[in-house]
Order: C-alpha cells, then structure tokens, then sequence
C-alpha cells in the first residue's frame, strides 16, 4: 500500500471511530484517481458510485440552481471525504464536486462498501457518528448562508478559514460561491475590512488583522 493511501485512511475523519485495521481494509478496497484543477469528480444528480476519500488537493462541493446560479457549500482539503450520504441511503450525489487544484482522491465503491460492512457490522456505526457530527456542520452551514447580511456572512467565512491565522487561500470569486452573492460584492467588502483594519492582504491570501473586531462584525443583529 502506498504512502499516500495509507496516511489518507489513518487521517481521514469519517473513519476516526475506526481501528487501524478497518481503515487499511477500507483503503485496501479503494481505486485511485487523478483530476486536474477545474476536472468534476461527479454532478449532482448521478447515481452514487461511491465514496470519495480526498487524499491530497481542494474540492468545492456545489449547487446550482434551475436558473443556473452556482453556490458553493463549503470546500474539502485533504485527508477528507465526499458523498456520505448517497453512500448510505442509496440516493444520487446531492451535489457537483470539483477539483480546484490537483488532487488525488480514492474512490470506495458502493457495493464494495457494502460487501466489507456485511461482514463488519460494527463498522458503519462507528462512522455514523462521524457523519452526524457532518450533518450538524451543514445545519450551521445553510444557518449562515440564510440569515445575516453578505457583510456579516463574509466575516464568519473568513474567521472560520482563518483559525490558524494562516490566511484564507480562497479567491474573491469562490467566497462570492460560497456566500452566494456575487465576486464585485465580496470584494467591496473586503475592501471595507481592509479599510476598517479587520484584514490584511499578504502575498495575495487574506489575513486576519483584527480577529475581535471582525467577531463583533459576525455577531451583529439588525
């Protein structure tokens, strides 16, 4: 087994209830892909072939609306996964995920999934946990993208990606995806921040300058 697919399954947190053992017989099982930046993994709609194990790259996991309008629901950086659900219910992929550099993901295929947990019981339990924990993120998630101005929106984004204070490498274009509005907004926005001394801009990335300031922005009620 490979470096990358053995530290991608150790790493992974959907299976972090797991033992070593379950996690290398998963990944035992996974097929290995390749996309370039801008390839899709797959559309929403299509039948689930199965799970998805980011090894090593971004994805945006998208939406788009009859009209055609895309918003972006979050990003996965590796070790991550994609397509639990259909996983587990059977259903199509509920969203498009797109490559947005090069990433190397390993595909679980349904029936195989399916095959190892006949014979594991334990095992989708354990993930199961983990997958809620998920589903309660994406709550939060649909919270923000719902209530509060684009202002308020942007400035959790922006606390949320930059925890580490390491900078939020997402350009204006994808926060305009992921706050649904579009790239001329955002970049207002941040040009008020950055005005008002909340970000900064370092080597192109976005930096948090005043992490406080910024909250009591996030936190505001009209």
């Amino acid at each position: 087994m490979s470096t990358i697919r053995h530290d991608t399954f150790e790493n992974t947190p959907l299976f972090a209830t797991l033992t070593s053992q379950e996690r290398q017989a998963i990944g035992a099982l996974a097929v290995e892909r390749k996309y370039d930046a801008g390839q899709v993994l797959f559309y929403e709609g299509e039948p689930c072939e199965g799970l998805y194990i980011i090894g090593s790259g971004t994805v945006k996991i998208s939406k788009t609306s009859p009209s055609g309008r895309e918003i972006m629901l979050m990003l996965e950086t590796a070790p991550s996964t994609v397509a639990e659900v259909p996983l587990f219910d059977g259903g199509g992929y509920p969203a498009t995920v797109t490559a947005l550099r090069e990433t190397v993901a390993f595909l679980v295929r349904k029936d195989d999934f399916r095959r190892y947990c006949g014979q594991h019981p334990d095992v989708p339990v354990k993930m199961l946990v983990v997958a809620g924990r998920r589903l309660r993120q994406l709550v939060g998630l649909i919270e923000s993208v719902t209530f509060g101005s684009v202002r308020q929106r942007l400035a959790r984004t922006l606390l949320e990606g930059a925890k580490d204070q390491s900078g939020i490498p997402l350009t204006h274009e994808e926060l305009a995806l992921r706050l649904g509005t579009v790239r001329e907004v955002v970049s207002r926005n941040l040009a008020r921040f950055q005005a008002e001394g909340m970000v900064k801009m370092v080597k192109r990335q976005i930096v948090i300058a005043d992490a406080a300031a910024l909250k009591a922005e996030a936190e505001t009620e009209f």
